[in-house]
């Protein structure tokens, strides 16, 4: 299916791997221009540049500086933009809320809300010249089903949902759409990396990182398919979202977690 991409200008923030690094490498391959932020780079994301001429800018995107810079490399180079894929995020398992001080909710928050907000401000100027355009923000099913594991980032992405949709409310008259993809459980870096969130559940299930995702997790948190989210399954969600194929979509909050969640 042509998503009408071609030659559409992308920011992605939160690059480098897991879900980012998949949405940029599936814009680039829709023929989009796409500039990739993150604090540092992979040899994946270095493969987008040679493979697809994805502009890779590196940069500290929780800073209040970062994301502005990284929205004028992107109309520097391309003279314009027209899509904002929001995928920065952080967290770290909690034993629970005592487990949180002010220091740890304030990173949590920063990069996984605040680093949104500075990217849409940054963006939506040049959104709105270029005569609208499409925001995807990268969410959570944690902003549903908030965890105790994941207390300070279920917070922030409940945040950020809200966010969405009054950023939908203000700017769909102005030609932007602002939409976001609530995953659930995705079998990247985020789950996968040592010190992730697998080697946690299997410490408390007494077994490998290997089985937690594989069984553990799928088994324990009710996924109706037996699996977690591959990250290309989530990646041509937020694609087509971001695509003209969607054009009378927006304030919509897209949940894509295996069945995850019981509620209507």
């Amino acid at each position: 299916m042509d998503l009408h991409l071609k030659d559409k200008v992308a920011v992605v923030t939160g690059a480098s791997k897991g879900i980012g690094l998949t949405v940029a490498e599936t814009l680039g391959r829709e023929g989009a221009k796409v500039v990739a932020g993150s604090r540092t780079s992979t040899p994946e994301l270095e493969a987008l540049a040679d493979r697809y001429g994805v502009t890779v800018v590196l940069d500290d995107l929780s800073t209040p500086e970062g994301p502005a810079r990284l929205v004028q490399r992107a109309v520097d180079v391309h003279g314009r933009l027209d899509i904002l894929i929001n995928g920065l995020g952080a967290a770290k398992p909690r034993t629970g809320f005592l487990d949180v001080d002010d220091a740890e909710w304030q990173r949590i928050f920063n990069v996984s809300f605040f680093g949104t907000v500075r990217a849409t401000r940054a963006a939506l100027p040049h959104l709105l010249a270029s005569g609208g355009g499409s925001i995807v923000n990268i969410g959570s099913i944690n902003a549903r089903l908030p965890s105790v594991m994941v207390v300070d980032y279920s917070a922030a992405k409940a945040a950020l949902a809200n966010l969405t949709k009054s950023l939908s409310e203000e700017f769909a008259s102005r030609g932007v759409r602002v939409n976001s993809v609530a995953p659930g459980p995705v079998r990247t870096p985020f789950w996968t990396a040592p010190g992730g969130f697998a080697e946690a559940a299997a410490a408390g299930a007494g077994t490998t990182a290997q089985e937690a995702i594989d069984v553990v997790i799928p088994r324990s948190t009710g996924i109706t398919t037996g699996r977690v989210n591959e990250p290309q399954e989530v990646a041509d969600l937020v694609v087509f979202l971001a695509s003209p194929l969607t054009g009378n979509i927006t304030g919509a909050d897209f949940v894509i977690d295996g069945g995850q969640n019981k509620t209507l």
